[in-house]
């Protein structure tokens, strides 16, 4: 088993099934324990240093909102959470607004499988063609309304325009300039960054 020097890693109840077969120690470990393997929670039980938040099963947050609480909690400089969107897609939706409380607190934060990497954003953003995760950059409102949405190095272009919830309009743009921008004067847009 190894830490990860100079990062916090913490563990939500499955997840810990993922860092064992890894061979990972999180610093910490949340949860009501539920859906983890007994023996896994109990080897991971007998690792002194690794601090445990147990939680009764009926509570009003997830495993995931509680770990990303704690995370801003010590001051992480910037968040990466994995494992967010597996089958359940009731869990999914959620993982994803609950990113709101990073950005409200201007910590980098992103979930991030093998095909997205899913964000936040409430002001302009630069993106380098070369360095985002996937070809096709999604944009979709989180707000009941992005105003002003201004979009250029894009292959599907925007000019202060008003995108509302509950369109499709912001789905599967490309990047076709070196530098692309997103500009906006009001709310915040869901960004996924998307390989296929």
């Amino acid at each position: 088993m190894k830490n990860i020097h100079g990062q916090n890693i913490i563990a939500g109840d499955r997840g810990l099934e993922a860092l064992y077969q890894l061979k990972i120690v999180p610093n910490h470990i949340v949860g009501d324990f539920d859906s983890v393997s007994p023996e896994i929670l109990e080897f991971y039980k007998n690792q002194s240093q690794i601090i445990f938040h147990t939680y009764h099963p009926e509570k009003d947050n997830t495993d995931t909102d509680i770990a990303l609480k704690l995370a801003i909690g010590l001051k992480s400089s910037a968040i990466t959470i994995m494992g967010a969107l597996g089958r359940r897609m009731d869990h999914a939706i959620a993982n994803i607004h609950i990113l709101k409380d990073a950005l409200e607190t201007n910590i980098p934060c992103q979930i991030l499988d093998e095909h997205n990497r899913i964000y936040l954003i409430n002001k302009e953003i630069t993106l380098e063609k070369n360095r985002v995760y996937g070809k096709y950059i999604s944009l979709i409102p989180l707000t009941s309304e992005v105003k002003d949405l201004t979009l250029t190095g894009f292959k599907y272009p925007l000019n202060n325009y008003d995108l509302p919830i509950g369109t499709s309009l912001g789905v599967s743009n490309e990047i076709v300039e070196n530098i692309a921008q997103i500009k906006m004067k009001k709310g915040i847009l869901i960004v996924i960054e998307s390989k296929d």
